[in-house]
């Protein structure tokens, strides 16, 4: 799938969704990709909305990193797209003490 194909917005713009599950701020996360190895932070991923959920993809290979679904009362979360994703917890221990 070609960015060109469907406009996308930044990862920032999966902020509230992620806060909801996350206690920290994950856009600004630095995470791999699976496929090709880039490192980057959460928000510079390609967020695709336009489906019933959200799909977050790579900005340098355009693998698909996160998929995020609300169902009801369920969130589904997939993150296989990414071999890791760094959170710092500094400012959030700092701001819960």
């Amino acid at each position: 799938m070609s960015s060109t194909a469907y406009d996308y917005v930044d990862g920032n713009a999966a902020a509230g969704e992620l806060s909801r599950i996350f206690a920290t701020d994950v856009t600004a996360a630095e995470g791999q990709c699976a496929h090709c190895g880039a490192i980057k932070r959460f928000a510079e991923a390609h967020l695709y909305m336009q489906g019933p959920g959200i799909v977050a993809r790579c900005a340098v290979c355009e693998n698909v990193l996160l998929r995020l679904a609300k169902v009801r009362q369920r969130v589904f979360l997939d993150m296989r797209g990414m071999t890791y994703l760094k959170l710092e917890t500094s400012q959030s221990l700092e701001s819960s003490g």
